[in-house]
């Protein structure tokens, strides 16, 4: 079976329930009403400092300074 025939299947076969849907769907909306806009491939982030997902405070420019830098945005209720 092809990659494309499998993700069919899986997005065929995915159920998200209605609650978790509804959620999801206020986040989204919430982010686009902000007027918050993401980066574009290639562009530099600002420097930030935040926790990571253990609480601990990391910090950008520290991270880069170690090499390549994969950023990842957990939503709270998501």
């Amino acid at each position: 079976m092809r990659l494309s025939e499998q993700i069919a299947q899986f997005k065929a076969g995915r159920q998200i329930p209605p609650e978790i849907a509804a959620t999801m769907k206020r986040g989204v909306e919430s982010i686009r009403a902000s007027g918050a806009a993401g980066l574009n491939i290639g562009e530099q982030a600002p420097d930030f400092t935040l926790p990571n997902q253990v609480g601990k405070t990391v910090r950008l420019a520290d991270r880069l300074a170690a090499g390549p830098v994969v950023l990842s945005f957990y939503r709270g209720e998501w």
